[in-house]
């Protein structure tokens, strides 16, 4: 896939390896908390523990927990780039940062199964209803949903504990997420009229409504609760929503690519699966040289909303440049 032409934004190999560093540092500090959370009680069902460490502890970029501590950093006036400094603030964000991959992770177990998406790779392992049946996949969602929110709930400061559970309800409901998955199935099943003979901008409109929810809202909240845990400013969390908008948007569109041009070993999941099935995707709509020109103006977007947060939002800023031209 080409480079995304960014302006002011590190060649492709520079920026790769920095964010490679920067996320590997994200799954250091999250991935013992996500392991720490599944620990459970005699309560819980062996096999049902067993799919849900299958899917949240599956092999993943951890890019919503990297969205929320991301954002801690950015809304954190001179920002001590240390590990010391880096753990101190990330231990205020880090009930935010496994709460929402707890949503991402039940969103794709129940996106996966035969009634929805039918999938049967996720990350390079065999999705939730493969690796063990549709009922406990199901209920694998379910439980994972839960203990999102129990964990904002019971870890998130007390204050902020209320309006945290607000964002990620929001971002994940009929309105959002849930809604934007339902959209997405519509045209497959004709829930709705069908948008074959409408006009390009009519089905434009449509893949954006569908994706700023399904994908964008939940990047959305992530970054939310990231400035919520450190008491950011609300002209800091104004910044934060517009280039949530502009980097969700952004992500879908590299999705789609990568639907249409990557190979599944790369991806780590079924590729070419959308255009066999009729799905509007955005190389389908406007052709894969016009997706990828709408990617990276959406980059600049996001790059311009962090502007005036300085190098404390670097890493959100590097993330939005790499973004469009990720192969996997």
């Amino acid at each position: 896939m080409a480079s995304c032409q960014v302006s002011g934004s590190q060649d492709a190999s520079s920026l790769n390896g920095s964010l490679t560093h920067s996320l590997a540092r994200v799954k250091a500090f999250v991935e013992p908390l996500l392991e720490t959370s599944l620990k459970g009680t005699a309560e819980v069902p062996p096999r049902l523990l067993a799919a849900m460490r299958h899917v949240l502890l599956a092999p993943g970029k951890r890019l919503r927990p990297a969205l929320v501590l991301w954002a801690a950093d950015a809304c954190t006036r001179s920002v001590d780039r240390t590990d010391a400094g880096s753990r101190s603030r990330w231990e205020k964000a880090g009930a935010a940062a496994i709460a929402v991959e707890m949503i991402h992770a039940y969103s794709l177990v129940h996106d996966d199964l035969p009634a929805m998406d039918d999938d049967d790779l996720r990350r390079g392992l065999p999705t939730c209803h493969r690796a063990f049946d549709e009922a406990t996949a199901i209920l694998c969602g379910d439980a994972l949903q839960a203990l999102a929110f129990e964990i904002l709930a019971s870890q998130m400061a007390p204050a902020i504990a209320a309006r945290g559970c607000l964002v990620l309800a929001q971002a994940a409901g009929a309105e959002a997420l849930v809604g934007g998955q339902s959209d997405d199935l519509s045209l497959e099943r004709g829930w709705v009229a069908d948008l074959s003979t409408a006009s390009t901008e009519a089905q434009t409109c449509w893949l954006e409504r569908v994706h700023r929810r399904k994908t964008g809202a939940l990047f959305l909240a992530a970054l939310k609760l990231g400035g919520l845990s450190v008491g950011a400013s609300a002209e800091q969390l104004l910044q934060l929503e517009a280039y949530g908008r502009a980097f969700g948007l952004a992500f879908q569109i590299a999705d789609d690519l990568l639907d249409a041009e990557g190979t599944e070993a790369s991806v780590g999941k079924r590729v070419g699966k959308d255009v066999e099935r009729g799905k509007l995707t955005f190389p389908a709509v406007v052709g894969l040289k016009a997706s990828r020109s709408r990617g990276e103006a959406l980059v600049r977007e996001a790059v311009e909303a962090l502007s005036g947060m300085g190098e404390s939002a670097g890493e959100l800023t590097r993330l939005a440049q790499w973004i469009i031209a990720r192969d996997h």
